[in-house]
């Protein structure tokens, strides 16, 4: 059987720089250190940077061709990892096409997670870069040459998550996002019938303790504070009057939503309240229940590297990028089961923001630049030829009397 996870150290070097150049790779089962492959090649001459992308790249193939789910990459090199999670910038067309057939690699595994580690420990990878040009150097074969890349422009941050429920940046030339595909939906100024349309009511469940404390809030059923449950009756106040003929309400399983569907659902007349899994929370794995800060302080390199991919997942955890599929196979369905029809779907801030992100055709900074609050209501209509419009996002007046 293939290991679930594999570890991918990577390295690259170049005798000049640019100069005789080449990489090396090392590939481990996570769980037992035992290596299970290793990958090098001289590459002419070239910079340590190009070096540095083609021994990551041949990792990851090595990692795909061993039928690996998770891949979890450690390099020396800043620049490389850096740039892969979306935190510095690539301005030279040398570098570009590198990184963008990495993104391509990373897009094939379920989870990929970047980390630096120091030169001494990649020493396995450096070696075998090494030996790689050595070979070539005692051969006296000729090698291309591969043009350096300029410098790229000094590292620029990226904004960071709405708390409880965050966002992610863009991967440096990563892969589309994984969740319905909009590129192709029609453009137009013209109006269109709305009785055509699914109308999807996107409510988030009301506040819990964990909300208020500014905790990871995912698979953990916390049930709804006294205010949570203050905004819930709002929010079914407001449900009544904004979608009367609402034909059904779906929700995550968890009590939190599950108490405000049912709070929706009779306000709506008494409709029935189906649970669908799959608009679950994101699984934040060994983070869930801590506060902001004490995963900052526990897991500092973890979480750059989750803010930065939305292929990236917390420890033990589930990437967004997985959350993003699942919340589009929920779109798929509401819209076969509910052709012009409007349904009420309770559910969380990571679910909810995908979906909205989808719908706008936005890249994964979208859900930085997003906040939801509990109990906030957003509408959005999709038409069967792929039109889709958002109506509203985090609409909230009903609560401003609480």
């Amino acid at each position: 059987m293939a290991p679930r996870t594999v570890l991918v150290e990577a390295d690259g070097g170049s005798r000049g720089n640019p100069g005789p150049a080449g990489y090396g790779a090392v590939l481990r089962d996570a769980a037992t250190g035992e290596v299970l492959a290793e990958r090098s090649e001289a590459i002419g001459t070239a910079t340590n940077n190009v070096a540095e992308y083609r021994g990551l790249i041949a990792g990851l193939a090595a990692a795909a061709e061993l039928g690996a789910d998770e891949v979890e990459v450690r390099m020396d090199s800043k620049l490389v990892v850096e740039q892969m999670c979306g935190r510095w910038q690539i301005k030279h067309p040398g570098l570009r096409p590198l990184a963008a057939e990495a993104a391509q690699l990373v897009g094939g595994f379920t989870a990929v997670r970047f980390s630096w580690i120091p030169r001494e420990r990649n020493t396995h990878a450096d070696a075998l870069a090494n030996a790689a040009m050595d070979a070539a150097a005692a051969s006296g074969v000729a090698t291309p040459t591969v043009e350096p890349p300029r410098l790229v422009e000094p590292p620029r941050r990226l904004g960071g998550p709405e708390p409880a429920g965050g966002g992610a940046a863009e991967v440096a030339a990563r892969a589309e996002s994984p969740g319905a595909d909009l590129t192709s939906a029609p453009v137009s100024w013209e109006p269109r019938p709305s009785f055509t349309a699914t109308r999807l009511i996107l409510v988030r469940h009301g506040e819990t303790e964990y909300t208020e404390q500014g905790r990871y809030s995912g698979r953990g059923d916390i049930p709804l504070s006294g205010k949570g449950q203050a905004q819930v009756r709002a929010t079914a106040a407001r449900l009544a009057a904004l979608a009367p003929d609402a034909v059904a309400v779906v929700s995550s399983p968890l009590s939190r939503c599950v108490a405000t569907a049912e709070a929706i659902a009779t306000a709506l007349g008494d409709l029935p309240v189906r649970r669908d899994d799959e608009l679950i929370e994101c699984d934040f794995g060994a983070w869930e229940g801590r506060t902001f800060a004490e995963v900052r302080e526990g897991w500092t390199g973890e979480l750059d590297a989750w803010l930065a991919s939305t292929r990236v997942a917390p420890p033990d955890g589930e990437s967004f990028a997985a959350v993003a599929e699942r919340c589009a196979r929920v779109v798929r369905r509401l819209l076969d089961a509910y052709p012009g029809q409007t349904v009420v779907v309770v559910s969380h801030v990571s679910p909810i923001k995908l979906m909205l992100r989808d719908a706008l055709a936005a890249t994964d900074s979208f859900l930085h630049r997003l906040y939801l609050d509990a109990a906030g209501v957003s509408v959005l209509d999709r038409w069967p030829d792929g039109g889709v419009a958002v109506r509203s996002v985090n609409e909230t007046a009903h609560l401003s009397s609480l």
